[in-house]
């Protein structure tokens, strides 16, 4: 097969990256068992190259083809009736490019044309709709949800986003230096994860060193925002099953987590921490030795107060079989991070793609689930756990590198000509950014895909067949990023 095979984080010049035929591609992907992450496009001049990146999540390497599309080529046969986890990066493409997959089974608007968006309908004496947002009741962002229903159960859930309009992935090509400030503002409940994205990005296209103490308190940060927002999502959770015990403990047990990153940082959600080069705020082992102590009181408290939750018959009655994805679907539609993995599929690029500063610890990875909220509920439970177990081994790592800085000074040419692929596992699940340079090296495209791309339409799904009023529950579960779509 006609791939360049190279691995996350790691340069390779664009000029390496093969060009197939369409069908050519089809055919490689129907015999590699690989994962789809990337499919997008790029002008050039008169025609459109479209990128496929696929993840061998088994050896921990990326495998990238291109095929061009010349102005005369206004088709192609559609990958989604064969491969669905397509579906969504299809008609993203479509909607940039205007180049159409032919048979695609769902080929609506993703970020465009909500007036006339054309929404699926059922017919019969006592079908109805339901439509919630764009604007809802509590003060979040904007999303349209359409609800099929026959009495209280629902038959299918459709869901329309694209009402933001920000035109992020343009403001780092038209920016001058490096933008950490824009990186950790797409999306705000994962700033350590998209702005460590960012940085390895721009420092494998600038050949930029970061020592091992830098490298080691980014992780600690993304850990600290893993558990700070698993543990506020408990207590959303308890929050809409009227488990008001829950919900108040969970509450202030994350603002203990994320206080304690405002003193690391100046911020409770980690703004300002990194930057291209390294780290701005450095750990010392007084600090080292408080951040133990608190995850300390907060790891005993999510322990008991999830223990004692999780025997409650009226919680279980509410979360068990509640919102279920099987492992089948979840797989099929290219589901990813920790709603995946409460389906039971078992990706996590933290240890997939040979971060070593992770697989070096000997952490055993939480269990695999049965898809449904109390499966959610319970991941998250085990991965605060867990990510309290790497801190703990990250900072006692720390003290090997004492005598590293935290910080070195960029290089402020980026190399001409270059690809680069960073993937970070937020809580979510993988944030993946991928840069491309020109002949000067200047950025040409910046590539954002946020986990919540993939997991929109596993929402959906998981409504189908419950009561219109476990909606929030589900959504909770899930707790999906509006503006990571909306880019």
């Amino acid at each position: 097969m006609n791939w360049i095979i190279t691995e996350n984080n790691k340069k390779i010049n664009a000029n390496d990256i093969p060009t197939l035929s369409i069908e050519e591609i089809k055919s490689d992907i129907e015999k590699m068992n690989m994962r789809l992450i990337g499919f997008f496009g790029k002008q050039e001049f008169e025609n459109v190259r479209l990128y496929v990146i696929m993840a061998d999540d088994k050896v921990g390497r990326l495998h990238i083809t291109s095929a061009l599309f010349t102005p005369e080529t206004k088709s192609y046969e559609s990958f989604t009736s064969k491969f669905p986890a397509f579906h969504i990066f299809e008609r993203e493409f479509y909607e940039e490019f205007g180049i159409e997959p032919l048979h695609h089974p769902w080929l609506k608007p993703v970020r465009i044309n909500q007036d006339k968006y054309p929404f699926f309908e059922m017919k019969g004496d006592e079908v109805h709709e339901v439509a919630v947002g764009p604007i809802h009741a509590g003060v979040i962002e904007p999303g349209h949800f359409r609800f099929m229903c026959h009495g209280e159960k629902v038959y299918d859930l459709e869901i329309m986003l694209g009402y933001q309009h920000r035109g992020v992935e343009e403001l780092f090509l038209k920016g001058k230096g490096y933008n950490n400030r824009l990186a950790e503002s797409v999306c705000g409940d994962s700033v350590i994860a998209y702005n460590m994205a960012y940085s390895q990005a721009m420092e494998a296209l600038s050949n930029t060193p970061v020592t091992s103490r830098a490298q080691i308190i980014r992780r600690i940060a993304l850990e600290m925002e893993r558990a700070a927002i698993h543990i506020g999502d408990m207590g959303a959770i308890a929050g809409d099953i009227a488990y008001s015990m829950g919900a108040s403990i969970f509450g202030v047990t994350r603002t203990l987590v994320i206080n304690t990153m405002l003193e690391l940082s100046g911020s409770r959600f980690g703004r300002g921490l990194i930057n291209v080069g390294g780290v701005n705020f450095d750990i010392d082992k007084e600090f080292a030795d408080k951040i133990v102590k608190v995850l300390d009181e907060v790891g005993k408290t999510v322990d008991r107060t999830s223990k004692v939750m999780l025997k409650s018959p009226t919680v279980l009655s509410r979360l068990e079989k509640t919102g279920v994805v099987s492992y089948e679907n979840a797989k099929e539609i290219g589901a990813v991070g920790m709603a995946a993995r409460a389906s039971g599929v078992d990706i996590d690029s933290r240890f997939d793609f040979n971060d070593t500063w992770y697989t070096s610890l000997d952490v055993v990875k939480p269990f695999k689930a049965t898809g449904d909220v109390h499966s959610r509920f319970k991941l998250r439970y085990k991965e605060v756990k867990q990510s309290i177990q790497i801190v703990k081994k990250l900072l006692e790592k720390l003290t090997e590198f004492n005598n590293e800085g935290i910080i070195n000074n960029p290089t402020q040419v980026l190399e001409a000509n270059s690809m680069v692929v960073s993937i970070v596992e937020g809580w979510r699940g993988e944030v993946v950014h991928t840069a491309l340079t020109g002949a000067n090296g200047e950025l040409l495209r910046y590539k954002i895909k946020d986990p919540s791309f993939n997991n929109w339409y596993m929402l959906a799904l998981a409504v189908r067949n419950n009561g219109v009023s476990d909606f929030p529950l589900c959504n909770k579960s899930y707790n999906l990023s509006y503006c990571g779509n909306d880019l």
